[in-house]
C-alpha cells in the first residue's frame, strides 16, 4: 500500500494506491466525467443517498464540493477521494472519511458510492481496503464507523468483506432519499487491523 504526498503541506494532494485502484482528491478537470457518471447512475444511487439538491450536477456545485473537501482536509475534519479504476483509468466513484473526531474518540465515518456500470466487480471492496491502512497508519484513527441500510445488500457485503464488524441497529438514523431510514451499524478498530487477521492484509 502506498500513500504518496510530496512534502508536508496539507494542500498537496494525497494519492493512495491499492489493488488495481487509485484513490485521489477530485480536481476541477474531473467535472465532465464525474457529472456524466453521476447522471447515468442517478436511479441506481437514489435509494441509498440523501436527496440531491437541484444544482447537484452543476459545475458551480462541483467547485463548491471541491472547496469543501479541501477545507475539511486542511482542518482534519474529513478526507474525500475519487476512485480511479486502474483497468481503464476512469473515475468510477468516491470514498470518504467524514466527521473525524479527535480527543478521546479518534474516529471517523466511512462513506462510498460507485458508478452503476462498475458494480459487482469488487472495485469498491478494493477501494475501501486501500483506505483502511491510510486511516489507521497515516491518520492514526482508533475506529472507523460505517452505517448501511438493511436492504442495501451490496454495501453490506463490502463492509463484511473488508473486515468490518456489525455492532447494532440505529433506528431512523439518516435521512435518505427524503425519508428517515434505519441503518445497520458497523465498525473496525485499529486492533482488528493490527492483529494480522484483517482481510486486506498483505503486510
Amino acid at each position: 500500500m502506498a500513500f504518496l504526498r510530496a512534502g508536508l503541506s496539507q494542500d498537496v494532494p494525497l494519492i493512495i494506491r491499492g489493488d488495481d485502484v487509485t484513490l485521489r482528491p477530485l480536481v476541477m478537470t474531473d467535472y465532465p466525467e464525474w457529472a456524466e457518471i453521476r447522471t447515468r447512475s442517478r436511479d441506481h444511487l437514489r435509494p441509498w443517498e440523501p436527496a440531491w439538491p437541484r444544482d447537484e450536477l452543476t459545475k458551480n456545485s462541483f467547485r463548491r464540493r471541491i472547496r469543501h473537501y479541501q477545507r475539511e482536509a486542511r482542518e482534519d475534519l474529513g478526507y474525500a477521494f475519487t476512485i480511479v479504476d486502474e483497468h481503464d483509468g476512469r473515475v468510477s466513484g468516491g470514498v470518504t472519511l467524514s466527521n473525524v473526531r479527535r480527543g478521546v474518540t479518534q474516529a471517523a465515518s466511512l462513506g462510498y458510492w460507485l458508478s452503476v456500470d462498475k458494480t459487482g466487480a469488487g472495485l469498491m471492496s478494493r477501494a475501501v481496503k486501500a483506505l483502511i491502512p491510510f486511516s489507521f497508519e497515516e491518520l492514526r484513527l482508533h475506529r472507523i464507523e460505517a452505517a448501511c441500510m438493511p436492504d442495501n445488500l451490496s454495501s453490506l457485503r463490502v463492509l463484511e468483506r473488508c473486515g468490518f464488524r456489525k455492532e447494532g441497529l440505529a433506528r431512523k438514523y439518516l435521512k435518505i432519499n427524503g425519508a428517515w431510514r434505519d441503518h445497520v451499524l458497523f465498525a473496525m478498530i485499529v486492533d482488528d487491523y493490527s492483529t494480522g487477521e484483517w482481510p486486506g492484509d498483505a503486510r
